[in-house]
């Protein structure tokens, strides 16, 4: 199974990086190839809105981006991690989404979504901020479900953590690093404990 993985936080050793590599620690263990990507590290332009994928499900601009479709079109499993910033993902989350929109293109306008494949596609989304208001949370799981369902993953699970704030208080929480490590072994689909 091949599976992708975004950090969407620009804090490095953070919260949100924290959790996302705690989800992968049973991933990787059963064996299962994983793609990691650092958003905050990579090169990926903003989307234009110009309309230069509508007739070929391509992006017409050349970075980062491409090696994060390819991977993505060839992925079983996509999580996407994300600290919440202003009710919503991190900015350099956010630009990676919108230029997902040549994914929008070749599935809704060219009518070539991606196959979900013999293993299916599933996904996880992994939030964490400082507010305990859960509409960052809901927000933020509004966006990640557009980007999940354009991107031909039927289905995904959300797991959230609020009033978490300081850089390593995730570690502090009392069951944050168990509940995570238990949605990698879902998303794999092994069961709850091992």
């Amino acid at each position: 199974m091949k599976v992708a993985a975004f950090n969407g936080s620009p804090r490095s050793g953070g919260n949100t990086e924290t959790l996302l590599w705690e989800a992968l620690r049973p991933i990787e263990y059963a064996g299962h190839e994983v793609a990691k990507f650092n958003l905050n590290d990579m090169d990926v332009k903003p989307c234009q809105d110009c309309g230069g994928c509508e007739g070929t499900g391509i992006c017409v601009f050349r970075d980062d981006m491409d090696m994060i479709s390819d991977t993505i079109r060839k992925s079983d499993r996509v999580i996407l991690a994300s600290p919440i910033f202003f009710f919503g993902l991190s900015a350099q989350s956010k630009t990676m989404i919108d230029r997902c929109q040549a994914f929008w293109c070749e599935k809704y306008l060219l009518k070539k979504p991606i196959s979900e494949g013999p293993q299916g596609r599933k996904g996880l989304l992994i939030l964490v901020g400082g507010m305990k208001k859960e509409i960052g949370v809901e927000c933020g799981e509004a966006t990640a479900k557009a980007f999940f369902r354009t991107i031909s993953v039927p289905q995904h699970e959300t797991i959230s953590f609020l009033g978490v704030d300081s850089k390593g208080a995730i570690c502090e929480h009392g069951t944050a690093l168990a509940d995570v490590y238990r949605a990698g072994r879902r998303l794999i689909g092994l069961g709850e404990e091992g």
